[in-house]
């Protein structure tokens, strides 16, 4: 079991790194959750009416014209070498080579490290480029180096974790709390039934974006899924062995009565799946929760879970090129409410300055072969 899942430590903090979307309405509170207002989405699939607001992103100081001009752009991940951020480069990539004026060149430490990666960028800023997009390290601790850029005209772009709003122009916000909360509530209760019993597994009770998402859970199955019983939230530290111990917990001590397990962490998700089939409990108690595919591979593709819940990060690395594009271009602008974003089509903008790359990535046997991070 460790060394079909070790390799989840990598990757587990890009699923801790969301920043929320603001909410509004209020909801009943379960284990673990941060007992701040909600605001679930509609049971079905209707859209809904978001009023961006105010922009209060930053601007670029002096900035050449580039319109329709060759582009240089450089993404810089938090880190280098792993598959999460190998395929938003990809997404990148693939935007370039649509748009045919601009290159991409990817570079970044190997290590989540703020401070290597501000020097990444500041020699960037120092050599010349024309636009930068990242995922920050640090939101608070990038930020000089952003405006930075900004004063020097530099077009700035953020996706998969923001950084302070007036030191870059959009944030590509790859999954909404109510978005996250909306999909695994609507597979867990088509795999559980209406009236199913299920406990969840999170890194501690006060992550922020964990406690965020289980929030708008329960605001969700209130409202869409009301028989659906919820048990507990047990605490697993992102760690990949008390991961599992605390599903096996979760199966000792509720026995039948158990029929889910929602893992909120790429390493939860398959401890439980592991937990799940090393019982013997496969198409009994079923795991949905968040996760890269290669992890879930092996059980999804046994049958033993039916799903696995993430955004696309190639589909996230496409946006933020493309979002540089179009700043460059003019085409992206404050006050505007939606982002022509080629291939992906009408984006919505929303919180004053953020895209919302759309409704999580659902993975199945029908589709996971398909995605290699």
């Amino acid at each position: 079991m460790r060394s079909i899942i070790t390799a989840l430590h990598a990757s587990a903090f890009c699923l801790t790194s969301m920043l929320p979307l603001a909410v509004h309405a209020q909801q009943s509170d379960w284990t673990g959750g941060d007992g701040a207002p909600t605001n679930p989405l509609a049971c079905d699939a209707t859209a809904a009416s978001v009023d961006p607001g105010q922009y209060d992103g930053g601007s670029p100081t002096g900035a050449p014209d580039r319109k329709g001009k060759p582009l240089k752009v450089v993404d810089v991940p938090k880190l280098v070498g792993i598959g999460y951020f190998m395929s938003s480069a990809a997404g990148a990539q693939a935007s370039a080579k649509e748009i045919g004026n601009m290159t991409v060149t990817t570079d970044g430490p190997t290590k989540a490290n703020i401070d290597e990666q501000i020097t990444f960028i500041d020699n960037y800023i120092t050599s010349g480029v024309d636009g930068i997009m990242l995922s920050a390290n640090d939101p608070v601790a990038v930020a000089p180096v952003l405006q930075k850029a900004l004063a020097a005209g530099i077009n700035v772009v953020t996706y998969d974790a923001d950084a302070e709003h007036d030191a870059r122009q959009w944030f590509i916000n790859p999954a909404t709390a109510n978005g996250v909360a909306k999909t695994l509530i609507d597979q867990l209760a088509q795999q559980i039934g209406e009236d199913g019993s299920f406990a969840i597994v999170t890194s501690t009770f006060t992550t922020p974006n964990q406690a965020r998402w289980i929030s708008e859970m329960s605001a969700y199955a209130a409202k869409c899924h009301p028989k659906i019983k919820f048990l507990e939230t047990v605490e697993a530290q992102e760690d990949n062995i008390l991961s599992f111990n605390q599903a096996q917990t979760l199966i000792n001590k509720y026995g039948d009565e158990l029929n889910g397990i929602v893992g909120m962490t790429s390493v939860a998700t398959p401890a439980a799946s592991e937990a799940v089939q090393q019982n013997n409990l496969c198409g009994k108690v079923s795991v949905v929760g968040l996760a890269l595919p290669n992890a879930m591979k092996p059980y999804i593709t046994s049958g033993c879970v039916k799903s696995a819940v993430l955004w696309s990060t190639d589909d996230m690395g496409y946006a933020a090129a493309t979002a540089l594009r179009a700043l460059a271009d003019g085409t992206l602008k404050p006050g505007d409410k939606t982002f022509k974003a080629g291939k992906l089509g009408d984006l919505q903008i929303a919180n004053k300055s953020e895209i919302l790359l759309g409704a999580p990535k659902v993975f199945t046997k029908d589709n996971i072969a398909s995605f290699n991070f």
